[in-house]
């Protein structure tokens, strides 16, 4: 264990450049993001024929007796590049939009991806020490639970990707019913389970990682198209790792977790706390709006929404969306 006095309660103190590095690798993955967002060739490239040489000449040999060998690396970074490609296809392919199945691909990733780090919370807290596994430093205990069942309630919340609609003006993927408050909800229990189950990769799989999609979602023109600069990041960052998977734990910018348990405890219990009374919120606005959250949006009309689809959707999506949770255009506020 670290020397208490060299912790900042989650961290050690560390060096300058590990928190240089930390926004290196916050700007480098919210650029990639960027970049993929406006060109179709920089898609192509950095979500096939990057990973197609890499899955051929280096992914099946790079994480050999490393904190990367095991199968939750490698269907993480798969899963992200599935992910990843359904949005691209969604913003080149326009009759995609329409189709209900097709527009379910994005809600089924996300759920597999949160459902993933539930069953690790799940294993890891029988585990004491070293991971069999990875290798990596793993303190067992009820925070493992708690961030579980928050990741149980932040996945049930996932709802109204029938609203996945296209920017008109930036060819964002928006997705509206996860608001602000669901993505605050995601990053503390994403947080805790980075922290708690890969403690070695924290500050860069944590910190970072979660800072290169939330940021953009919280700025005026990424508002919306959270889950796309998510997808985007995390394929990039998943393929770092597969990559260069010594990079977060033997090179000068490790940056070591506190091993301290009071932190593991506090922030699986905030996330724990945060995602149950939103998820209180959840079912009194469904019962009080009558929405199926299967069939319709829930909140195209809340939480500064009304706002984000007034400037971003076309005219046919507005009127859809008004359409679905029985309400004129004007009434909705999307006539701003």
């Amino acid at each position: 264990m670290l020397p208490l006095q060299a912790n900042l309660f989650f961290f050690e103190v560390g060096q300058w450049w590990d928190y240089a590095m930390l926004a290196v690798v916050i700007a480098a993955l919210a650029f990639l993001a960027w970049i993929a967002v406006r060109s179709k060739w920089a898609a192509i490239a950095l979500f096939i024929v990057i990973p197609v040489l890499l899955t051929i000449f280096w992914w099946p040999y790079s994480t050999q007796g490393t904190q990367s060998a095991g199968w939750f690396a490698i269907v993480k970074q798969y899963s992200a590049l599935l992910g990843s490609l359904s949005l691209v296809a969604l913003q080149y392919f326009p009759k995609l939009r329409r189709n209900n199945y097709y527009l379910l691909i994005p809600p089924i990733i996300l759920a597999v991806n949160i459902l993933e780090a539930v069953i690790r919370d799940f294993q890891c807290y029988g585990i004491h020490g070293a991971d069999p596994v990875s290798g990596i430093w793993t303190m067992g205990g009820p925070w493992n639970i708690m961030n579980a069942i928050a990741g149980i309630l932040n996945m049930i919340m996932i709802a109204g990707w029938v609203g996945i609609y296209v920017s008109k003006k930036d060819k964002h993927i928006i997705w509206a019913d996860l608001t602000i408050w669901w993505i605050i909800g995601y990053d503390l229990w994403n947080f805790a389970y980075v922290y708690n189950c890969l403690s070695d990769r924290a500050w860069y799989s944590g910190v970072a990682l979660l800072a290169a999609c939330t940021i953009p979602a919280f700025m005026k023109t990424g508002r919306g198209a959270w889950i796309q600069y998510r997808a985007y990041t995390l394929t990039f960052w998943s393929a770092f790792v597969l990559t260069f998977p010594r990079f977060t734990y033997e090179t000068q910018f490790a940056h070591e977790h506190s091993q301290n348990p009071t932190a593991m405890f506090t922030i699986a219990f905030l996330a724990l706390v945060f995602n149950a009374g939103l998820f209180v919120y959840h079912i009194w606005w469904i019962a009080k709006t009558k929405r199926n959250p299967l069939k319709v949006e829930l909140y195209p009309d809340a939480f500064g929404n009304p706002k984000l689809i007034s400037e971003t959707a076309t005219d046919e999506v507005k009127q859809r969306i008004a359409n679905r949770i029985g309400k004129t255009v004007q009434e909705a506020g999307f006539s701003r």
